[in-house]
């Protein structure tokens, strides 16, 4: 693959005197899967709010499809295709499951203020249409049946499963999972590897996945960065990653 849909060029973010992120470069081309690992502290979670917007960049550029995105916000890159979810789930707690989903829908189409004040034919056709693609979501994640629950009284796993579903709803290129596995079972986490790797290729998406779950991340991503103290220390395929001197000096003695 020749495109790159994705880029950082010498990324670097400091708070004060402190360098949390330094000079850090990835490509990540379409149709990708890719890891982003390494032992706590090492900078994932600062490098990808940087990625998404959440946070601004204090060196080096971000490029997304072609265009400079280093100054935009993360609701205008989302609105460029760019999806995320979070270490710590970010749903409307009080809103169902449906609810959440047609919420994000709302946004990318459309809905006019004096055509929903006056239930014009038209609101009432784009209604119809956010509950049937938000229903269909929520059927792919197997969420179908919790559509009127709220978010809240979700098990822990159906709630990351509902964040990845509206994530979904941005109709992204580019769908960023921070730890998504995180508080799953064993039987969880092999059956989100399998949706992860499905939706890929059903929703045409370029994925960067954080994990520390070292089984997950070697399992279905086919190129790794490795950071540690906010440097990148490797890059390449799961079997070299694992072999690295640099990456197992990175976690020898540490809790991943």
């Amino acid at each position: 693959m020749s495109d790159v849909l994705f880029s950082t060029h010498a990324v670097t973010k400091r708070y004060g005197g402190l360098t949390a992120v330094s000079k850090v470069s990835l490509e990540l081309h379409p149709g990708e899967l890719v890891g982003l690992i390494g032992p706590n502290g090492a900078g994932k979670t600062t490098l990808f709010n940087l990625i998404t917007g959440a946070d601004t960049v204090s060196e080096g550029t971000v490029t997304f499809r072609g265009e400079d995105v280093t100054e935009l916000k993360d609701y205008e890159r989302a609105g460029l295709g760019m999806a995320r979810t979070f270490q710590n789930i970010r749903l409307w707690p009080d809103m169902s499951a449906l609810d959440n989903v047609q919420t994000v829908y709302q946004g990318p189409r459309g809905n006019n203020g004096f055509g929903a004040i006056l239930r014009l034919p038209g609101f009432k056709r784009s209604e119809r249409r956010i509950r049937d693609d938000s229903m269909k979501l929520l059927e792919r994640m197997d969420l179908a049946e919790h559509a009127d629950m709220r978010s809240v009284d979700l098990p822990y796993g159906e709630q990351r499963k509902l964040e990845i579903c509206r994530a979904l709803a941005l109709e992204p290129k580019l769908l960023l999972l921070d730890e998504p596995a995180a508080g799953m079972n064993p039987t969880e986490k092999t059956d989100l590897m399998h949706t992860v790797e499905q939706l890929r290729q059903e929703f045409d998406l370029t994925i960067l996945v954080i994990e520390h779950d070292m089984k997950f991340v070697m399992g279905i991503c086919e190129r790794i960065y490795v950071l540690d103290h906010g440097e990148e220390i490797a890059h390449g395929k799961p079997d070299e990653i694992k072999q690295d001197p640099k990456v197992i000096e990175a976690y020898l003695g540490g809790a991943e």
